[in-house]
C-alpha cells in the first residue's frame, strides 16, 4: 500500500485482513475500526487517537507508533514484534497474547490493560509504566527494563521475571509477586 494520509478521521470502518502494508498516518482519529487480521509492517502512525475498535491479530511487524493514544481496543494476538513505540499511551486496552517481541518501547504507559500471555522477550522498555494491568503468564525472557514503574498489576507466572530487575514496585506489589520473583532467584517456596 505504502500511502501516505494525514488528518483524517475513520468512524466505524471496517478494514478486516485488509493489506496496510507501509501505511503512513497522520494527525488522525480512529473511531470503533476493525483491523482484525490486517497487515500494517512497517507502518507509521504519528499523533494519532484510536477509540474502540478491535485490531485483533493485526501484523504491525517493525512499525512505528508516535504519540499515539489508544483506548478500549481489543487488540488479542496483536504482533508488534520488532515495533518502536515512542509517547505512546494504552487505557483499557486488551493486549492478552500479543507480541512485542524485540521492540523498543519509549516512556509508554499502560493502564488498567490486560496483557496476559503477552510476549516482551528480548524487548527494550525505557520509562514504560504498567499501572493496575493483568501479566499474567507475561514472557518477559531477554526484555530490558530501564526507569520502568508497576503498580498494581498481577506477575502471576510471568515467565522470565529476572527482567524486573531494576523497576520500581510499590511493596503491596513485591509481596503479592514474592513466589514469581523468588523463583526466579531460585528460592524455594516452602508452606
Amino acid at each position: 500500500m505504502d500511502a501516505r494520509l494525514e488528518r483524517v478521521a475513520w468512524r466505524r470502518l471496517d478494514l478486516l485482513e485488509r493489506d496496510a502494508t507501509g501505511l503512513r498516518l497522520a494527525e488522525a482519529e480512529l473511531d470503533e475500526v476493525t483491523l482484525d487480521g490486517a497487515k500494517l509492517a512497517r507502518a507509521e502512525f504519528a499523533d494519532v487517537v484510536v477509540r474502540g475498535g478491535s485490531w485483533a491479530n493485526v501484523r504491525a511487524e517493525r512499525s512505528t507508533f508516535r504519540r499515539v493514544g489508544v483506548g478500549g481496543v481489543r487488540a488479542t494476538g496483536a504482533m508488534f514484534a520488532e515495533a518502536v513505540l515512542r509517547d505512546v499511551r494504552f487505557t483499557e486496552c486488551r493486549l492478552d497474547l500479543a507480541s512485542l517481541r524485540f521492540a523498543r518501547l519509549e516512556r509508554v504507559a499502560f493502564h488498567d490493560c490486560r496483557l496476559d500471555e503477552a510476549d516482551l522477550a528480548g524487548a527494550r522498555l525505557t520509562s514504560v509504566r504498567f499501572e493496575r494491568c493483568t501479566l499474567v503468564g507475561a514472557v518477559l525472557s531477554g526484555a530490558q527494563l530501564e526507569r520502568c514503574e508497576l503498580g498494581g498489576c498481577d506477575l502471576s507466572g510471568v515467565v522470565g521475571p529476572e527482567a524486573l530487575r531494576g523497576a520500581r514496585m510499590p511493596l503491596a506489589d513485591v509481596i503479592a509477586a514474592a513466589p514469581t520473583l523468588a523463583a526466579a532467584v531460585g528460592v524455594q517456596v516452602v508452606e
